[in-house]
């Protein structure tokens, strides 16, 4: 079979990527369904001048991300790790930014401080150490970058910018030494400025304590730190690299990347030391063009998307930003996004120490929508990748490639994604290799892509697979009795303060949950009282019940049907508490992510006081709330604001109260009726409130399936399907006709709020007759629901689970 032939097959093979390869005049040349445009020559000069490389990475922390990522079963948990760090298989993250947990929520929870008072350190708590080691397990060289967004309340008496933090960070770094740890970058304070003579002070420290290859990254904010480094000698000499956060935009198409000539003139290293923030796979276009863009418009040479992982329950914000999403230990599922294969077209073809090519770097064409590419070389410069990246371009386009400054002639290897598709199988392609013929070779790329050229090999694919979703069952219960101090009870996520498993107080043996947080942190975010979630967002109608003790005067407060925790805005949560104080007092509060707290009920007992343990219970049946303290009830409350949710600990600020031998146990649903997703059975996807919205008019969609407080529906007695307990399932305007969409309203016992769940999987309008219909059978995510004339479709069928 001659060559032609060979590769024509392999193009067949390989539609998706509309590859096959016919040998032509001076090199090698893509043929393609659709015509290209007319080929553009690039130089692929290894003589060129450019920017050393410092790596392609992703960030733990700003919130308690990857939380529940330790929490997985094996071989999930393993193969989650493998998918974001081992070379050749995954995302292959070349830096991992991780952060120096303080006690305080810095975006989707909190992370425990190695010291929450002064002089008591302990370096084994929290999580990222765990993956700070699962890491450099799986890629020795990886690079480790520390950052702080808060810290305990006692350094500096409240101050950041103190001696006393650059002693804590001192002590973290001793922490990491002990874990086997090399840090390679320290920053300051996340996104909250910078203090020139600090930055001064702990480069003098680290010094002096022998920790002088940690090179600090100033100031994680914006680019206003150019300017004091331009003008003041003793603190460029202290700061090692320029990070800026969302230098091509924030959440934005990252289309266009920002340096000033401050930083630019400045001669230092120039990073994005935190970008993306978006869904782990819609947020895959911009990162395509930012990795790129980054360095070509500001000769940027990192880039560290925000965050590496979504590990948490999906009520917590931003639950699906990553390159891979884990949010069910208790199922082992978890997805890997196309993000994560826009990221290894990067970083499974090169490494930290490579050197940008600046003169075969740049826009195709000259003009940005046609796409960008950026060429890098070995260290021994042999090997080159170039990734392209065709994201904007509406047609083909005919790239014409010439080799030379003593870089490799030899074969060229192609990997491709392509980022338009939904389907796994066209991310991460080894498409027919090329042999240039003097140097050069010719391959044409089609919109919506992103292709390596490179000569380098080891590249790969990981095969291992997900099991499905499924709920967390009830009963559950925790005695904490089985974990070592200082870590974190399985599932339970720390949103303000720190819960640690500590030896139990009050003459208990075994072990206990502690609220550590003896103060008012340095807080990142709104400083809101400790808590700390657990469960899954689908329980209803349920008693929770732990025993507490009060260390100190102040109250502790056992948390139920908890679902949206708010970030923007007051920092509320939406659930139900049982706060009990010392005194005696207790009450039946309702909150909100508004910050409303409504006292149901309440009243008094004898003085539980501190130092001994008592026992509190929260039961949900309908819309009665029920509280037992000391196995007594003490009052009822009767709501049906929240009708599903998580549990949970809370106490008053600086309050270190205990919590042991944790129950959940399933109970019956009163006058609630039944909580569960809708999914329709010609998509399998479920019935969505989009983007979580409280907002009446919101039109519901079809959504994967993700346990989500925005997908499940309570059917009521009164024929309702409700939503986040007080929202409806409705018929907007009252309409009657078909294409009337559906939304969610407050629930007003209106007639347009009524519906039958019919045996037969349909789910008409009362008033109407007409059917609960995606619209023009459509089956994706984002499909609009409406009202329909019921014609038996599967896009008109649903099953509640």
């Amino acid at each position: 079979m001659s060559l032609s032939s060979r590769l024509l097959r392999s193009w067949r093979a390989r539609a998706a990527l509309l590859l096959g390869l016919a040998l032509m005049a001076g090199g090698l040349t893509a043929v393609v369904a659709a015509p290209a445009q007319a080929a553009t020559a690039i130089t692929i000069n290894g003589a060129s001048a450019g920017r050393t490389f410092d790596g392609v990475g992703a960030i733990s922390g700003g919130g308690g991300n990857s939380r529940l990522l330790i929490d997985y079963p094996e071989p999930q948990r393993s193969q989650v790790l493998d998918y974001l760090f081992k070379p050749g298989y995954g995302a292959a993250v070349q830096i991992l930014k991780a952060e120096i947990g303080g006690d305080t929520n810095s975006t989707s929870g909190a992370e425990p401080s190695i010291e929450h008072v002064r002089g008591v350190v302990d370096c084994n708590t929290g999580y990222e150490w765990w993956l700070m080691e699962q890491a450099k397990a799986r890629n020795p060289n990886i690079k480790l970058y520390g950052l702080a967004w808060g810290a305990p309340g006692w350094i500096g008496n409240g101050n950041f910018w103190s001696t006393d933090m650059t002693n804590y960070l001192l002590s973290w770094l001793g922490c990491a030494k002990q874990h086997g740890l090399s840090i390679d970058y320290l920053g300051g304070w996340n996104e909250r400025g910078y203090n020139i003579s600090w930055y001064e002070q702990l480069r003098g420290a680290l010094n002096t304590a022998g920790y002088t290859n940690v090179k600090l990254v100033a100031a994680d904010s914006d680019w206003t730190v150019a300017n004091d480094v331009d003008s003041n000698s003793a603190f460029a000499a202290a700061v090692g690299v320029i990070g800026t956060h969302y230098p091509c935009g924030y959440r934005s198409a990252q289309s266009t990347c920002s340096v000033p000539a401050a930083a630019t003139s400045s001669g230092k290293t120039l990073w994005a030391s935190e970008n993306g923030s978006d869904d782990y796979n819609a947020g895959s276009p911009a990162l395509a063009r930012g990795i790129n863009r980054g360095y070509i418009d500001g000769k940027m040479t990192a880039y560290l998307n925000w965050p590496i992982v979504a590990s948490i329950t999906p009520n917590l914000p931003y639950p699906t930003m990553g390159v891979a999403l884990a949010p069910q230990p208790w199922s082992g599922y978890y997805a890997i996004g196309k993000n994560a294969w826009v990221m290894a077209q990067t970083t499974q073809f090169t490494a930290p120490g490579w050197q940008y090519l600046d003169s075969s770097s740049g826009y195709i064409g000259g003009n940005r929508s046609n796409g960008s590419y950026v060429s890098l070389k070995s260290t021994d410069n042999t090997d080159y990748s170039t990734v392209v990246e065709t994201m904007d371009a509406t047609a083909a386009q005919t790239l014409t490639f010439n080799v030379t400054g003593g870089l490799s002639t030899g074969q060229v290897h192609v990997w491709s994604t392509n980022v338009n598709s939904g389907n796994s199988a066209d991310y991460l392609v080894h498409a027919a290799d090329l042999t240039p013929s003097g140097g050069s070779y010719s391959l044409t790329v089609q919109p919506g892509y992103v292709y390596t050229l490179t000569t380098t090999t080891g590249q790969g694919k990981g095969s291992a697979t997900s099991p499905a979703q499924g709920a967390l069952g009830l009963p559950y219960s925790d005695s904490f009795d089985s974990y070592a101090t200082g870590t974190e009870a399985k599932y339970l996520m720390d949103w303000q303060g720190a819960f640690e498993v500590v030896g139990c107080g009050g003459g208990r043996t075994g072990r206990c949950v502690r609220q550590m947080s003896a103060q008012a942190p340095i807080t990142w975010d709104t400083l809101v009282d400790p808590h700390a979630l657990l469960g899954d967002l689908s329980w209803s109608n349920y008693t929770v019940s732990s025993d507490v003790l009060l260390e100190q005067a102040g109250y502790a407060e056992l948390i139920g049907r908890a679902t949206t925790q708010s970030y923007s805005g007051p920092s509320g949560l939406n659930a139900y508490l049982l706060r009990v104080s010392n005194t005696g007092a207790w009450s039946i509060i309702r909150t909100n992510t508004s910050n409303t707290v409504t006292t149901l009920a309440g009243g008094t007992v004898a003085a539980l006081g501190t130092g001994r343990w008592h026992s509190l219970a929260l039961t949900f049946a309908g819309s009665t709330v029920t509280a037992v303290i000391d196995g007594a009830t003490v009052g009822a409350a009767n709501d049906s604001t929240w009708a599903v949710g998580q549990v949970g600990y809370a106490t008053s600020q600086g309050e270190t109260a205990q919590f042991d031998n944790l129950s959940i146990t399933p109970g019956s649903a009163g006058g609630g009726g039944t909580s569960g997703t809708v999914v329709g059975s010609g998509s399998g996807r479920c019935m969505d409130v989009p983007n979580a919205s409280q907002t009446n008019g919101t039109q519901l969609e079809l959504w994967d399936c993700n346990g989500g407080a925005n997908q499940q529906w309570t059917s009521t007695s009164a024929g309702e399907l409700r939503v986040y307990g007080s929202d409806c399932l409705d018929a907007n305007g009252q309409g009657t006709s078909p294409g009337t969409k559906v939304d969610i309203w407050t629930c007003s016992g209106g007639t347009n709020q009524k519906w039958s769940v019919n045996a037969d999987g349909t789910i008409t309008s009362v008033p109407s007759g007409l059917c609960l219909d995606a619209t023009g059978a459509g089956t994706v995510n984002g499909t609009k629901l409406e009202l329909w004339t019921c014609n038996g479709g599967s896009n008109q069928k649903w099953t509640r689970s």
